[in-house]
């Protein structure tokens, strides 16, 4: 089989403030794995620098080790390829992208999407998503939110630790109503002193959950036991014995930091083995991490909306139908493999 490898730039439409700074355009690898029936799987891998640390070239390093593998895989299980695969590129990022090839060159071969290889319900049911709102006034954010409540999302989310998080969030809370659910990201901008105090000036305006108000499993836990506000851990999710710590009663989890379906999978059973409940959300990924990221989804079922309807976030993405939000859902796409083409 043959591994290619090419850059992609997305350009968002607005910048995107969060406590890691401000993100204006993603940079993403497609890879696709060529069999030698024809058949192409196709992935992406989505480093973003700012949140985990890893850039493009390290990405792209990680994935030409796999280069030898992939060439040799071909009559080989897709499982067993994954776990050379793991070995060589260690990188989580990269591996999401040859995890996602693989799934999707096997469905394609198959002729079936990836949710029902995965032994989801035969007739899995739309994904609750979120709005995500970007705005860092209260006016903008007011606008943004009730915007999102006119298309149909029952769930917004904004990010906090940049400015007048308590002004905005109270406009955001009054322009979408008592009963939409109203999401919080830190991104770790606070010690957990900080994060008390923070989270009992915001819980008035009625906050669903608070994601990653601080790094660390021991700052999670402590902030989760006294806090009036439900905590998610969502960074510290990659540190030894995070998911199986229990600090938190909800844990976010994105594809491209787990490994692609296969690691999301596995590492929300290892959550909800130790109690916790999972939601799962992008980086900001591109169209083929949101299509793995929804066939995951068909699988675990999550209570909570996911933060998944961020592709048309990108000005200059065309978007492909079976990855289109309507009324605050979004569909598990039916076609082979992944079910999207980019």
């Amino acid at each position: 089989m043959r591994l290619e490898i090419a850059p992609r730039r997305l350009r968002l439409r607005t910048p995107l403030a969060t406590a890691h700074g401000t993100v204006a355009e993603r940079e993403l690898l497609d890879v696709l794995i060529l069999g030698a029936d024809g058949v192409a799987g196709a992935g992406e891998a989505a480093p973003l620098p700012s949140y985990d640390g890893v850039t493009l070239d390290d990405v792209r390093a990680a994935l030409e080790d796999c280069r030898p593998i992939v060439h040799d895989a071909e009559g080989l299980p897709r499982a067993l390829v994954l776990a050379e695969c793991r070995k060589a590129a260690v990188l989580p990022q990269a591996v999401a992208a040859i995890d996602l090839a693989l799934w999707d060159l096997e469905g394609r071969r198959a002729d079936a999407p990836v949710w029902r290889l995965l032994g989801a319900h035969p007739d899995p049911p739309p994904v609750a998503v979120n709005a995500l709102l970007s705005a860092e006034d209260r006016a903008g954010a007011a606008r943004e939110a009730a915007a999102a409540v006119a298309a149909g999302f029952r769930c917004v989310k904004a990010k906090v630790g940049i400015g007048d998080d308590a002004g905005r969030i109270a406009a955001i809370r009054a322009a979408v109503g008592p009963d939409v659910a109203l999401r919080i990201d830190a991104n770790g901008a606070w010690s957990v002193e900080q994060a008390l105090a923070h989270l009992r000036a915001l819980a008035p305006s009625g906050i669903e959950c608070c994601e990653e108000p601080a790094h660390g499993v021991a700052e999670l836990e402590a902030i989760a036991a006294e806090a009036a506000v439900p905590i998610a851990m969502d960074e510290t999710a990659v540190a030894p014995g995070a998911l199986a710590s229990g600090a938190t009663p909800i844990v976010c989890l994105k594809l491209s930091r787990c490994g692609g379906i296969t690691g999301v999978l596995e590492a929300a059973e290892t959550v909800r083995a130790a109690g916790g409940e999972v939601y799962l959300a992008s980086t900001l990924d591109g169209p083929l991490g949101i299509a793995g990221a929804l066939h995951a989804a068909a699988v675990l079922r999550p209570a909570r909306p996911c933060g998944l309807a961020t592709l048309d976030a990108f000005a200059d993405l065309r978007l492909d139908p079976a990855l289109a939000v309507a009324d605050g859902f979004m569909r598990v796409p039916n076609g082979p493999g992944l079910g999207v083409r980019t």
